[in-house]
């Protein structure tokens, strides 16, 4: 497949859609001044395209009883463990995130808890999983950036 090529205004259609994935073409098009159908036929572009994939809902999980987060490197007895192992972690819901990295760990994830103690369950589960020797924890005191579109502007200044 040829590299698809992205304009100005698709990089103002994903600005908006990262903003609020739930926008209306409408809306994005009167911003624009461009029609609601062009917009939808460069978003439908860029997703054949692969660019967009999906699209995703933001929790405020602070409201939902979810504040406490935590990032726990696993350790593992053997890497030929890693699928067995990722396999168990999926099984943990409050596992958002599992990264299997190279350097000090061997598996990196990301938790959300109600609280310490709930955590503490958590990050005993995942000591209990066969496979795994050890866990180092840190607790996340404030998640200071989460900006996607810090990134794409770069990428789009690049292209």
């Amino acid at each position: 497949m040829a590299k698809f090529k992205l304009d100005e205004t698709d990089h103002q259609i994903l600005d908006m859609l990262i903003e609020n994935t739930r926008t209306p073409f409408t809306d994005i098009a009167k911003k624009l001044l461009i029609s609601a159908g062009t917009v939808h036929v460069r978003v439908k572009k860029m997703e054949e395209a692969g660019i967009i994939i999906g699209s995703s809902l933001t929790l405020d999980y602070k409201k939902l009883g979810y504040a406490f987060i935590a990032y726990v490197g696993v350790f593992l007895k053997n890497t030929s463990q890693t699928k067995f192992v990722l396999e168990r972690i999926n099984e943990i819901p409050f596992v958002t995130v599992a990264h299997v990295t190279t350097g000090k760990f061997n598996v990196f994830c990301k938790i959300r808890a109600k609280n310490t103690q709930h955590a503490k369950e958590i990050i005993f589960q995942l000591d209990d999983i066969e496979g795994v020797y050890r866990t180092e924890t840190m607790i996340s005191l404030e998640e200071s950036i989460n900006d996607k579109k810090r990134l794409m502007h770069s990428i789009f200044q690049e292209m």
